[in-house]
């Protein structure tokens, strides 16, 4: 008997879902992307590096900032350009903003009404509208940060290697600080909303891949960490890490030295790193009454929420210092074109992104690699969809079914990232 789903709605990109059970044992789960490979690694070949940020962001449109940024930090440690406090500052609080609104689509829009047994977000919203109207509100946040130092939301125009083409003034920082507390306040009433929401039951021991610096809730940069006790530097990422190629499969899939399957993303990161989550954040954890480790997979929808939660606590905090800070200083210096390799990692919504760049004498790129979240998650999906198919023999395939579209949305994949 096949469990098949032909198209999974409210992910981003287009995949199905193929399961292959034998007398009640589910032997095999696959997840079938549906788009042709796009080949911007290879398109990136020859151009100047310059043009690089400009066009891997459109790899996405969903998460773009994130994509500019690790392609910017990759360029700058190949060409060993230092950037200035500010400049940091700056380019976190794009993140923060690329991860607020995205978390607040797909936690609210895409996955929650699997957990409510709703079928679709037109009732949804009608059911909950004033939930609805708060996840815009903090998606607007997120947005306006994104807008007002990358210069648009979509496709961000000042953020370039060496600083920012043009920083904002003191009044957009004071406006985006008003926006944030309000933003905040709305962020810790809709996650009371998901803290009473039931997600299903179930677990399966993995391992947890995402950034680890000292201090701080690392999204920028930092060795490479595990729940397993992985700690390397970037730069060996591809030592321990490695693409693989699978017959009649577009995207190329990412495997660890210990050959099992691994999980990045906001699981991944609440998972190793929830004891440097903000005041608030730390405190919403707290109640939501979750014990560590956690490998509840549907659980990766409410530590979005906590994320929400703590990177707006973030963007205030860093907004409140940039107000008396030299932001001139963000502006782009002139540094030296000289040949080099650099690696780049940040944390995208969906897990660590990494980019590898390798620059020539005059400026033009001889070799990029990108290995994105849903490439390394991806087996681990397939794996828990498996295990979790196991756990329901009784239930019928169109129930099933049902299932799988949750568990699939719990991950958030993007596809259009994968395929690259």
């Amino acid at each position: 008997m096949n469990i098949k789903i032909n198209h999974i709605a409210k992910i981003e990109g287009h995949a199905g879902f193929m399961a292959k059970v034998i007398n009640g044992d589910v032997k095999s789960a696959k997840l079938e992307v549906q788009e042709g490979v796009r080949l911007i690694e290879g398109i990136l070949i020859g151009r100047h590096f310059k043009d690089m940020p400009i066009i891997a962001q459109r790899i996405c449109g969903i998460c773009p900032v994130v994509h500019n940024l690790t392609s910017i930090q990759a360029i700058e440690k190949a060409l060993k350009i230092e950037v200035s406090a500010e400049t940091i500052k700056l380019r976190k609080l794009l993140e923060w903003g690329q991860i607020i609104h995205s978390h607040g689509l797909h936690l609210f829009f895409l996955s929650l009404a699997d957990f409510l047994d709703i079928e679709n977000d037109l009732i949804l919203t009608k059911k909950y509208p004033a939930e609805t109207k708060k996840v815009i509100q903090i998606r607007e946040f997120g947005l306006s940060i994104i807008r007002i130092i990358g210069g648009r939301a979509i496709h961000p125009l000042t953020n370039e290697s060496g600083g920012f083409k043009k920083v904002p003034t003191i009044l957009e920082i004071k406006e985006l600080i008003k926006k944030g507390k309000e933003a905040l306040l709305l962020a810790l009433e809709l996650g009371e909303f998901f803290s009473k929401i039931k997600v299903p039951e179930f677990s399966r021991i993995s391992e947890y891949v995402c950034l680890g610096k000292e201090g701080e809730y690392a999204i920028y940069d930092g060795n490479i960490i595990s729940n397993k006790g992985l700690n390397i530097p970037l730069e060996k990422f591809q030592n321990n890490f490695h693409e693989i190629q699978k017959p009649r499969e577009i995207i190329k899939r990412v495997q660890f030295d210990s050959k099992d399957s691994y999980m990045v993303g906001a699981i991944a990161r609440i998972n190793n790193q929830h004891d440097k989550l903000l005041p608030k954040a730390k405190k919403y954890l707290k109640e939501l009454g979750y014990k560590f480790p956690d490998y509840n997979p549907f659980h990766n929808v409410v530590y979005q929420m906590v994320e929400i939660v703590n990177f707006i606590e973030e963007s205030i905090r860093t907004l409140n210092i940039l107000v008396d800070s030299n932001l001139e200083n963000a502006l782009t210096k002139e540094y030296k074109i000289q040949e080099g390799l650099g690696v780049g990692a940040i944390e995208a919504p969906r897990g660590t992104l990494y980019y590898s760049v390798s620059i020539g004498l005059k400026g033009y790129i001889k070799k990029v690699n990108i290995i994105t979240p849903t490439a390394q998650f991806l087996t681990h999906l397939e794996d828990n969809a498996v295990a979790y198919l196991s756990q329901l023999p009784n239930l019928t395939n169109k129930r099933k079914e049902k299932k799988m579209r949750a568990l699939i949305r719990a991950y958030d994949p993007c596809v259009s990232c994968a395929v690259h």
